[in-house]
Formats: C-alpha cells, sequence, structure tokens
C-alpha cells in the first residue's frame, strides 16, 4: 500500500498561484501571505462576475495561513489538506472567470 506525499504550501501554490494571480490581475504569488491576500481579491472578483464558491476560496486561504503559523506537523498536516479541499476548485473557477473577460 502506497501513502500519498503529505500537501504542502509550496504544492498548494504551485498549483492555484497562476489562476488565482491572473483573477486577482496580479502577479502569480510566491508567499503564502501574498497568495491569501490574492484570493481575498479574487474572490470579490469571482463574486463581482456572478460566480460562485469565493467563501470556500477565503475558507482555504485562512486553512493555508493557519497551517503557514502552525508549530505542530500534525495540525500544519490537517490544516493543509483542509486548504487543498477549499481550494480544489480554484483553477475550475479561473478558468470560467476567463471565459468571461
Amino acid at each position: 500500500m502506497t501513502t500519498a506525499a503529505p500537501i504542502t504550501a509550496e504544492m498548494i501554490l504551485a498549483d492555484y498561484a497562476t489562476g488565482i494571480a491572473f483573477v486577482a490581475e496580479e502577479e502569480p504569488a510566491t508567499t503564502v501571505s501574498d497568495f491569501t491576500y490574492q484570493l481575498e481579491v479574487a474572490s470579490e472578483n469571482f463574486e463581482a462576475a456572478g460566480i460562485n464558491g469565493g467563501d470556500e476560496l477565503e475558507a482555504g486561504g485562512q486553512y493555508l495561513a493557519d497551517a503557514n503559523t502552525a508549530t505542530d506537523d500534525t495540525t500544519r498536516a490537517v490544516l493543509l489538506g483542509k486548504a487543498a479541499e477549499y481550494l480544489a476548485r480554484a483553477n475550475d473557477m479561473a478558468d470560467e472567470y476567463r471565459l468571461m473577460v
């Protein structure tokens, strides 16, 4: 039985930073704090465009920020897992946004 590699903040940024940056009209974030800020801006832009799911992105950003400051490895892993769950639709939402602008 194989186990999945643990999720890291770097993996989350690699997966979603480009799409979120497009929606936030910024360069792709390279830090968690920049990425969480861009998630807030993107959430507002999604809402303005009538795309649902912005609340999930903001929640994912909060879990990611909390994971970034967690001192316990287990807590960090749980928070990163939650962040990944809430951000799972981010690229689909960004693709939808691209089609609208």
